[in-house]
């Protein structure tokens, strides 16, 4: 199984590609295959046809199972990762990848951001999103229980979707 994530954060090196660093390795039981730190991607971002961005869009695409953070800013995910977004392909950009919602906020009023928010336009772009998405407390995720419980209730439904997928294509 392969395993990626793509961090949203306008800042290079953030607590969000951290805890979906530590998410994906509770999921998993290992690090994960590839890391997409967005924003070292640069002003490839802002066009079409960029060798890094395309080739970033190939590694997600070609996993089985992508971990895509972001920070909570103005309510929402960040713009840079719907910069990253928009170089999918709508309906089968993501065909074949099992995706999980990952957002990190300052308290819990956004916690629905994940669902809400990131979650339709993983789907819009064609991946599959077997189960809720995960907020996370930006100052407690590295010390609460949110990741481990958050595994136990949902890490066996979505490692047998991405499972499945390698063992379809196969």
């Amino acid at each position: 199984m392969k395993t990626t994530i793509v961090a949203g954060n306008p800042k290079p090196a953030s607590r969000t590609l951290d805890a979906a660093g530590l998410l994906a390795r509770a999921l998993t039981g290992s690090e994960p295959d590839h890391v997409v730190d967005v924003v070292s991607l640069g002003p490839g971002l802002l066009g079409w046809g960029d060798d890094a961005v395309a080739s970033a869009v190939e590694l997600v695409a070609s996993s089985d199972l992508v971990v895509f953070a972001s920070p909570t800013f103005k309510a929402t995910y960040t713009g840079i990762l719907k910069l990253f977004l928009d170089q999918f392909a709508t309906g089968d950009g993501l065909k074949d990848v099992v995706a999980v919602p990952l957002m990190l906020g300052a308290g819990p009023a956004h916690a629905m951001a994940p669902d809400l928010l990131l979650k339709p336009v993983l789907v819009e772009l064609g991946a599959t999103t077997p189960a809720a998405g995960l907020y996370l407390l930006d100052s407690t995720y590295t010390t609460d229980t949110r990741i481990a419980d958050y595994t136990e209730r949902w890490g066996g439904v979505i490692t047998s979707a991405a499972t499945a997928g390698t063992e379809s294509t196969s």
